[in-house]
């Protein structure tokens, strides 16, 4: 690519999201600068758009068009038990605090399409838990929603999914969770009971409620330094006290400004308490 035209691509960047928030009130600002570079420039090879202006005029005149740019900027990468030995240790270190709960309110922020949150919800109701559960499945992006209330996912990592299961420490068969019609896999309605699937967004929306777990995995990596101390004074506000906070394995509260306020459980896993003031 010619030198100048990288050199602008810098430049149009902060302006062509600026141009997002204030037409459609989306707020990519302080994301990840070199994710939404990636990303954009994917967006512009194959839509042969010469240069990031000439996409943003098209961004600003076709909503359509924003609403696919804005599928290619949601963070979609997910998949049942991801990261199975996180939820060998949730079992460990947080079921058994959960227990002691009368009623447990469950934030589960950045969602996506929801394999992990049916994920978390098998291991709750493994654990006799779900029944005084409620989850509170967000997104900001709605198709991603959508897919996550049906339940319906392809079969294609099915074998993924299974020794994922296993090797969280799963107390059965994946297979008793779910059913097979048409090619798709079905997880089963039991699951989905305790769940609301809600619009929200972690960038521009506030406390969405008060709450003894959140769950974000793998959603502060794509911030910057900023926007991650946002969003975790966010947390710290909806999480009750004595709170749990579960990050992504590439994720820590190191050297973010409420570090102190937590104590570390699983350093390994990024599994945090709130501390009592």
């Amino acid at each position: 690519m010619n030198p100048n035209l990288i050199e602008n691509i810098d430049i149009e960047i902060p302006l062509f999201l600026e141009a997002i928030f204030q037409k459609y009130g989306y707020d990519f600002r302080d994301y990840s600068t070199a994710h939404i570079k990636r990303r954009l420039m994917h967006r512009m090879a194959i839509g042969r758009f010469e240069t990031i202006s000439q996409m943003q005029d098209k961004v600003l005149r076709n909503k359509s068009f924003f609403i696919s740019l804005l599928e290619d900027l949601s963070i979609n990468v997910t998949e049942m038990f991801r990261d199975p030995e996180f939820y060998s240790s949730f079992r460990e270190h947080v079921v058994p605090n959960l227990r002691t709960y009368p009623f447990i309110k469950i934030w589960h922020a950045g969602c996506a399409t929801g394999e992990e949150v049916y994920s978390l919800a098998i291991l709750l109701k493994e654990e006799n838990l779900l029944d005084r559960c409620q989850i509170y499945a967000t997104d900001f992006n709605r198709r991603v929603l959508d897919i996550a209330k049906l339940g319906i996912y392809s079969t294609q990592d099915l074998g993924k999914f299974s020794r994922n299961y296993l090797e969280s420490g799963g107390k059965g068969k994946l297979s008793d969770y779910y059913t097979l019609k048409y090619g798709s896999l079905k997880l089963d309605q039991s699951l989905s009971k305790k769940v609301v699937f809600a619009d929200h967004n972690l960038v521009t929306d506030n406390v969405f409620a008060e709450v003894n777990l959140i769950l974000c995995r793998n959603v502060l990596i794509y911030f910057n330094k900023d926007l991650q101390n946002k969003v975790i004074d966010l947390f710290y506000k909806s999480l009750s006290s004595s709170g749990f906070l579960c990050l992504g394995t590439k994720e820590s509260l190191r050297f973010t400004q409420l570090e102190s306020n937590f104590a570390n459980i699983d350093s390994s896993q990024k599994i945090y308490k709130k501390r009592i003031n």
